[in-house]
């Protein structure tokens, strides 16, 4: 695992949250420092931070996971957990503003703030590898997950899309490796006018997108998503 950095260049002005663009990044953490319990903790009653029972000897990766539309951030961890706690995985689940978040309900701004200060909040407490920094979502949360993966690609060098509907970044960086699955059979967002469509175009833009599509309708299956954080982590 690679050691965090002390500092990165922050985004300017001109490419702040109302383009999607996130500031936080992982720091050293001081020596002496106290590494949070395992468990599952509560950031300023904005996001859950989930800590696994053997977390990696040295920096751990970390996933940003975000909720459908409707959803909870507990319900975010549910996805993922059982494999991040394996892995030594750090979660942290975000809590929407509103219903759903910001892009889908009129442009990009609280829910960006949001995630920024959790990500601070989270690097200040445990070093975490800058190689392995993912964004993950279902639904509008994969969504959501896309546009923010495309534009912070400098943060997060991966991006695990659960049943995705659409991508809006208004702007890009980097180049985040992108795992992608859909439901044959989801009658919430039809594959071919989601996944069918959204894959092929990544492809066309240069990313590495890593696709699979099961028989099922609009969920997470657990074999999907150990397959999606074990080929997150064997790439990091």
């Amino acid at each position: 695992m690679a050691t965090p950095e002390r500092s990165r260049p922050h985004p300017g002005p001109e490419e702040g949250v109302r383009h999607g663009r996130l500031s936080a990044r992982p720091v050293a953490v001081a020596r002496g420092a106290s590494p949070p319990e395992p468990g599952v903790h509560r950031l300023d009653g904005r996001a859950l931070f989930a800590v696994p029972p053997a977390p990696a000897s040295g920096p751990s990766p970390l996933a940003v996971v975000l909720h459908g539309a409707g959803g909870t951030a507990e319900q975010a961890l549910e996805w993922l957990l059982p494999q991040a706690g394996d892995l030594g995985v750090l979660l942290l689940a975000p809590q929407a503003v509103s219903a759903t978040w910001d892009v889908i309900v009129g442009g990009y701004g609280a829910d960006v703030s949001r995630i920024d200060a959790a990500l601070e909040e989270a690097f200040s407490r445990v070093a975490v590898d800058v190689r392995a920094v993912a964004v993950a979502g279902f639904s509008d949360g994969a969504s959501y997950a896309l546009s923010l993966g495309l534009a912070n690609g400098d943060l997060f060098q991966t991006v695990l899309a659960f049943s995705p509907g659409f991508m809006a970044p208004m702007i890009r960086h980097g180049r985040p490796r992108i795992f992608v699955s859909h439901g044959a059979s989801d009658r919430v967002l039809p594959i071919d006018r989601c996944s069918r469509r959204l894959v092929p175009e990544l492809r066309e833009s240069g990313y590495e997108v890593t696709y699979e599509e099961f028989r099922g309708g609009h969920q997470v299956p657990p074999q999907t998503a150990a397959a999606a954080v074990r080929w997150w982590i064997s790439q990091a």
